[in-house]
């Protein structure tokens, strides 16, 4: 499986995974400038940013381990072009980074980590 092949599934794993939980997904892969937030989603109080990352194996780490500092910076950029392009700059948000590891396999796990970071 390629590693965009990977990527889209982990996808489209977490974006049922949320909606198992009753979060409503509202955008999917939203661009701005060169940066992309992988889903934007919401709940009753607030509009999440979720980052996912899959991987087939933690040789290189678990894969939440893999947002870094840069990447934090463009998710906030994102965001806040997301906010402002309908108008709901102001509303409660959180960060949240799913972790797919091994997806489609017997052992496959599946980590959300809810306000897994802020504003930086």
């Amino acid at each position: 499986m390629s590693h965009i092949d990977l990527g889209r599934q982990g996808e489209e794993k977490a974006a049922a995974y949320l909606e198992s939980k009753n979060i409503k997904v509202l955008d999917r892969n939203y661009r701005f400038m060169r940066a992309e937030v992988d889903i934007v989603a919401a709940t009753e109080r607030e509009i999440i940013f979720v980052e996912v990352k899959t991987r087939s194996s933690t040789a290189f780490g678990e894969p939440e381990e893999h947002v870094d500092r840069t990447k934090k910076k463009q998710l906030f950029k994102v965001a806040e072009a997301w906010l402002h392009e309908r108008r709901m700059e102001g509303s409660p948000v959180r960060f949240d980074v799913i972790s797919i590891l091994r997806p489609g396999r017997p052992d496959e796990k599946i980590s959300h980590i809810e306000g897994a970071f802020w504003y930086i």
